[in-house]
């Protein structure tokens, strides 16, 4: 299970990074990719620093099972609950890379007080506001399942948080700001992760 982990971690990389960033540069002539915004405070670090760490940690759980380095835990390493994994990991990637497209041109990593991109509400956005982050839960519950470690388990906490802190600290605030009414009345008819769950009143 670790190499086949392995193989769709490398699948997700070049799809939702260098192809998604290839096609931005294509169709915009910029790569998409802000950063931590200038003057970011210590919430939005933290957010960064838990998403980058927790996606380290998942990768870092398959490479070492297959090096020797690691166990997985024998109560989960079971075929069932690898083949949920396999299929969660391999749907969530391809549907975060899908999402991405659904972004258009508005798609970026970070957010920028100086840039204005349209708001996002059709396609997968109709249905929840962050679609690209509920597919990176699903695909990184995905690879805990395929690969049972505690670091695997641990890499998919924390980056669950790190995501929910990006949503509710960062981002949503920056979307208040850039388009106010429009985005708070999107807020309130659409769930934030799933449907109907997160709205705003």
């Amino acid at each position: 299970m670790a190499e086949l982990a392995i193989a769709i971690l490398i699948a997700y990389a070049v799809l939702a990074f260098f192809v998604r960033v290839a096609i931005h540069v294509h169709d915009t002539g910029t790569t998409g990719l802000l950063g931590l915004r200038e003057g970011a405070g210590p919430v939005e670090v933290l957010a960064g620093a838990m998403f980058l760490g927790g996606m380290v940690m998942g990768v870092l759980s398959p490479v070492l099972v297959l090096t020797g380095g690691l166990e997985p835990i024998d109560a989960l390493d079971i075929g069932a609950l690898h083949v949920i994994g396999t299929i969660l990991a391999s749907v969530g990637v391809l549907a975060v890379f899908l999402a991405q497209l659904g972004m258009g041109e508005s798609w970026r990593i970070g957010v920028s007080d100086d840039e204005r991109t349209g708001l996002v509400t059709g396609g997968w956005f109709a249905f929840c506001r962050n679609p690209i982050y509920t597919s990176m839960i699903a695909a990184w519950t995905g690879f805990a399942l395929m690969v049972p470690t505690w670091l695997g388990i641990a890499a998919l906490a924390v980056v669950t948080v790190g995501l929910e802190l990006q949503v509710r600290a960062v981002e949503e605030p920056h979307l208040v700001r850039t388009h106010g009414e429009e985005y708070r009345a999107y807020t309130s008819r659409v769930g934030r992760f799933v449907p109907g769950v997160g709205r705003t009143s």
